[in-house]
């Protein structure tokens, strides 16, 4: 079982997609995304297998929320540096993001 303690050590901020590309190096249908975390982290680069519900033009713009301090993952010829979350529905990966816009950076809590 995980403890509070053990959830607490997740480093899980916001980000805003800057930059969509598709990636047609990794094994699965996935884009490669630019997220921009803000001042403190800066932008950051992620695969993420997300193309089922979204197109590259839709998700300019879109906040997301990320893991930022798991170890970078090399990914065909890609280095992912943070875990975008979603969640697995049935037609594919949905994003996790917030209710309303908030501050890149920002971190769940």
């Amino acid at each position: 079982m995980v403890t509070f303690d053990d959830f607490a050590k997740i480093d899980i901020r916001v980000a805003e997609v800057t930059k969509v590309e598709s990636f047609s190096k990794a094994r699965k249908p996935a884009y490669k995304l630019w997220l921009n975390f803000g001042e403190e982290l800066g932008v950051k680069k992620s695969s993420a297998q997300i193309t089922e519900y979204y197109n590259p033009s839709d998700l300019i713009g879109k906040q997301v929320l990320a893991v930022v301090n798991f170890p970078p993952r090399q990914i065909a010829d890609f280095m992912s540096e943070v875990l975008v979350l979603g969640v697995y529905a049935q037609q594919g990966v949905v994003l996790v993001q917030p209710d309303f816009p908030v501050e890149k950076g920002d971190r769940l809590g």
